[in-house]
């Protein structure tokens, strides 16, 4: 049996990988089986600079994930002896990953575009996992899309189970059993409070860049010294009913040399308005994020993070392109307000080459890590294609190995 823990992004291709091959497989995760449209009451309460979009729940945090199919970190994994081109061929299709149709580009995001284009800016369609004809154009995204119409890992968990794969939710795994250098099992913490031990000798962390690395800690492995959070900001202004709220969020992409941009509507913008008459439906805003570099660590369970001269610098330049195209797309330069600089896609706290090796395995036996802890370099951008090309290779693997 091959244990997975936590059922996000990565351990959920993989559990339905290994099911659909006639593998037996059980899925650990901490929190409940909840509706999509209900995951917004599962977010985790975080320290206010990372403000992650991290929910605990079956699907992880893919459940309020904008819906954005960016593919990245090919060449970069290439430079580690790690070729995933293949494999995010075959995500991509298996997610139906495209441009959206025009019909679901609503004014602010047409604004966005024109904008962008006529101060000379390189702008793209996001490519999306979005269903159009279940999508209503709501502006829910984040909170758990109410029509089920974008992929989540709960769609790929529902395979593996109904291809006979169990699913034991509720339920924290606090400790990885070994014996020598080999993994064993793992501990567990049900929500009644009472522990159990789960064996096997195939486990597979999936819990996430930051709970996968407090897990890899209490085995002595040196996971969480390189930790990157994307840095980024919302800029926004005012347009007297633009309604961008209710957009399909971040649907345009521009991928400038130091930090992208993508319409992207935040509350926090309008708490920074001195106008308590500003609605929701008045502004259009941008996203500006930036990669970041691996100097932060989890020290005692606890996220440490400092922005760099580089980051103030990196956000400074994109903030004043956001800007730009937020004035020739017609807001009020006076109304213009940005909020706290935030973090996003935590990564690379058990890097390739560092505590996994190509294979994605550890230096105990059997012991592997399968989410954005194994992403040696911040990407700048959501890695969830990223992830998912990762897992399905490491299915591939594992399949191999015990078919």
């Amino acid at each position: 049996m091959v244990l997975i823990i936590g059922s996000g992004v990565g351990g959920a291709i993989l559990a339905m990988e290994l099911a659909k091959s006639k593998i037996p497989v059980t899925i650990i995760e901490k929190g409940p089986f909840c509706n999509v449209g209900d995951s917004y009451k599962y977010y985790d309460k975080v320290d206010d600079y990372l403000d992650l979009s991290k929910t605990t729940c079956v699907g992880g945090s893919s459940v309020v994930a904008a819906g954005n199919g960016v593919r990245l970190l090919e060449e970069e994994l290439k430079e580690y002896g790690v070729d995933i081109s293949k494999e995010l061929d075959e995500v991509e299709e298996l997610l139906d990953i495209h441009q959206m149709d025009d019909s679901h580009f609503g004014e602010g995001t047409k604004k966005f575009i024109k904008a962008a284009k006529s101060i000379g800016l390189p702008v793209i369609k996001m490519p999306k996992f979005i269903r159009e004809e279940d999508c209503t154009q709501c502006g829910k995204c984040a909170w758990g899309c109410p029509n089920d119409a974008k992929w989540s890992s709960q769609d790929f968990i529902k395979e593996a189970i109904e291809n006979g794969a169990k699913l034991i939710d509720n339920t924290e795994v606090t400790d990885i059993i070994t014996d020598q250098d080999s993994v064993k099992g793992v501990k567990v913490k049900k929500s009644d409070g009472t522990e159990e031990i789960i064996k096997s000798d195939k486990v597979v962390l999936a819990a996430g860049a930051i709970d996968s690395a407090i897990i890899l800690q209490k085995l002595g492995l040196k996971a969480g010294e390189k930790l990157f959070l994307d840095p980024f900001v919302t800029v926004g202004g005012v347009i007297k009913d633009i309604n961008y709220h209710k957009e399909v969020t971040m649907n345009a992409l521009v991928i400038g040399g130091n930090f992208v941009l993508a319409p992207h509507y935040s509350v926090l913008l309008n708490e920074n308005m001195d106008d308590d008459n500003i609605k929701k439906g008045d502004i259009l805003s941008v996203m500006v994020k930036i990669p970041d570099d691996n100097h932060g660590k989890i020290v005692n369970g606890e996220i440490i993070k400092e922005n760099s001269i580089k980051d103030v610098r990196f956000i400074a330049e994109g903030a004043a392109t956001a800007g730009a195209i937020l004035v020739n797309a017609g807001v009020d330069p006076n109304t213009i307000v940005s909020t706290r600089l935030r973090g996003a896609h935590p990564g690379g706290t058990a890097a390739i080459g560092d505590i996994v090796d190509t294979n994605l395995e550890t230096e105990y036996k059997g012991l592997f890590v399968s989410d954005a802890s194994v992403i040696p370099k911040a990407p700048g951008a959501p890695p969830i294609i990223a992830i998912l090309g990762l897992s399905k290779r490491l299915s591939k693997h594992l399949i191999d190995e015990l078919s």
